[in-house]
Formats: structure tokens, sequence, C-alpha cells
């Protein structure tokens, strides 16, 4: 959590003091700032009966399923790029100034990435680990959940007929 209020703080620096970081320094504190790998390690700590201190001292290490996650978080900045999201600059707006591209390239670019991510998911996935598979499925899960929020837009922000169908099909006319 301290690591997640140090990136917020490096934000807010960047915001008020007009600095555009590189695409990298970018990426390293976006994805502290995203909560995700805090979502992820308190997601941990529900599961006690399967979760032991190797377990919670792997995640805190960034293992490569958490890291190709945290990517998926592209996603966000692409959707709230295209929706002109204008208040909060974006990774899309960095990297087109560092690398002196076009948009097109840039979406080709995340797309890339964000393909890359799922292929280090679904590896680490198959391959055998000492760290338990139910907490990899949970990784895997919150992985599907970015997916389904931000794949056609930002359905996180925008609650849409598609979401409402999701969340209805999943909690109140469940396939059981």
């Amino acid at each position: 959590m301290k690591n997640q209020v140090r990136a917020y703080f490096v934000e807010a620096k960047w915001f008020h003091e007009w600095q555009i970081p590189t695409m990298e320094e970018y990426m390293r504190i976006a994805l502290l700032s995203s909560g995700y790998s805090l979502l992820i390690t308190s997601c941990f700590i529900g599961m006690r009966e399967v979760v032991r201190k190797e377990a919670l001292d792997w995640a805190m290490n960034d293992p490569k399923i958490v890291r190709a996650s945290n990517i998926l978080g592209l996603m966000n900045d692409v959707t709230s790029y295209k929706l002109k999201r204008r208040h909060i600059a974006l990774a899309i707006e960095f990297y087109m100034k560092q690398y002196d591209v076009l948009e097109e390239q840039v979406h080709n670019e995340f797309h890339d990435q964000i393909v890359k991510a799922w292929m280090d998911i679904n590896q680490e996935i198959l391959k055998p680990t000492s760290v338990p598979m139910s907490l990899l499925t949970l990784i895997l899960n919150l992985s599907r959940v970015l997916d389904v929020v931000y794949r056609e837009g930002d359905s996180y922000t925008y609650v849409g007929e598609g979401m409402k169908d999701n969340i209805r099909s999943l909690l109140i006319d469940p396939i059981v």
C-alpha cells in the first residue's frame, strides 16, 4: 500500500509540475498506482487456508503473471484516450511524444503488449510452479475481469447495456 501511495504522489507531482515522464517511468509508476497488485494480495488474504508466507513473498516479488496482468491496464488507457478524457495524462500521450509516432501506431504497439501479456499469463498458468494453482487462477480471473471491463470501451466508468448484461448473467440469472 505504501508503494501505491508513493506512486499517487509521483503522478500528482507530474500533473502539478506539467512534467511528461518517459514511457518507462510512466509504466513503472502506473503499474503501482493502478492498485492491481494490492488487489491481488488483498484477495490472497481471504484465501488463508491456501496462502502461506511463501506465496505472499512470491506475490510481493513482482512475478511474471502479476506483471503481465498489470499490463492489461493499458486497455484502460486506450479506451480512456478514445473517449477523450483529457483531465488525465495517459500512456498513449507519453508514448506518442517520446517516440514521435501517430496514435494508430501506439494503439498497435499497446495491442501487441496486451497480446504478449496474455501469452505470459497463459504460460504461467500452464507451467508447473510451487505456488498453489488456486492463487494463479485468482490472478487469471482478475485479468479476465480487466479484459471484460475494458475490451469494448470503458465499461467501468460508463456502464452500458453490455456490462449490465454481463452482471445480470453472472449474479441474477447464472447458468447453474
